[in-house]
């Protein structure tokens, strides 16, 4: 387990850390969001050891991270920091070498990573002549070909098409399956919500939400909800404790005060007629993203 305790950081008089406090779980994975400048790529950098914080310290099972731990992280950086002009596969087989992964070891994993991440083809190639949806993949390759424990990914899906960010999921997916404590920051908040078992929310240097997805939901922003009846339903609007967002004839969309004031709702449509649907919306991460961060 990776614990985060009390980590500030300023630079001068400018704080950019606050006191940030979190946990990313074995086999866990943990999406870090936050707007730009919010201190996401301030806080991995501490993590690693490329920063020192002025106060609090970073942890593995209780005990404070040493370099030797950190030798067990997979890191990731949000600017590329491969040699353009080396080969894909023999970037990769030096790094894992680095790690102290045997030949054959380093070899292997690079050819095994290489054709989950779909670059199999390209493995001859130099970085400079991919694309940078392919550079973006190689990169990915570079943090994971050494077999690492822990893994801190710093927008790892920036740059990738759809089918790219597919098969990047499942890749990281499965490193969270085999026990590994999975940290990675994304401004695509609909990536995070599908993939993550645990979100963290930072603004302006402070933790503003923290924990799994289904109790951020419970703890922030009502739930929504949606009615279809067999006739017009724009008595809707004058329901009290009922705010309608959206209105087609037939259809709403509400916010509702309370429990209480949604089933008014669907008791007084019943006695009118036929209802067709009624279900209850849970707030979306990006919902609840702007509500903790306002």
């Amino acid at each position: 387990m990776l614990d985060i305790r009390g980590v500030t950081k300023s630079y001068g008089t400018r704080q950019v850390l606050s006191d940030v406090s979190f946990t990313v779980g074995d086999g866990r994975m943990t999406g870090f969001v936050g707007a730009n400048g919010a201190g996401k790529t301030t806080t991995m950098r501490i993590i690693l050891g490329v920063l020192s914080p002025d106060s609090g310290t970073v942890l593995i099972d209780g005990v404070p991270v040493t370099a030797s731990d950190r030798r067990r992280f997979g890191y990731m950086p949000e600017e590329r920091g491969l040699y353009p002009k080396m080969k894909v596969a023999e970037q990769l087989v030096y790094l894992a070498r680095l790690h102290g992964l045997s030949p054959a070891s380093a070899r292997r994993n690079t050819t095994n990573l290489l054709e989950q991440l779909g670059l199999g083809e390209r493995a001859g190639d130099t970085v400079e002549s991919l694309s940078l949806g392919n550079q973006q993949r190689a990169q990915i390759a570079a943090a994971l070909v050494h077999d690492p424990e822990f893994l801190v990914l710093d927008e790892p899906f920036s740059g990738l098409d759809p089918l790219a960010v597919e098969v990047v999921m499942s890749v990281l997916a499965g490193y969270a399956a085999q026990g590994a404590p999975v940290l990675f920051s994304s401004h695509q908040l609909d990536i995070v919500e599908r993939l993550c078992n645990d979100l963290v929310i930072i603004a302006e240097g402070e933790i503003r939400a923290n924990g799994s997805g289904e109790a951020l939901r419970d703890q922030h922003g009502r739930p929504r909800y949606e009615i279809r009846t067999a006739g017009n339903i724009s008595w809707i609007r004058s329901q009290p404790g009922i705010t309608v967002v959206d209105f087609d004839g037939d259809y709403a969309e509400f916010d509702a005060e309370t429990d209480a004031a949604s089933q008014a709702v669907l008791q007084h449509a019943i006695t009118l007629g036929a209802v067709h649907t009624f279900s209850q919306q849970r707030p979306s991460l990006a919902t609840i993203f702007k509500e903790v961060i306002a």
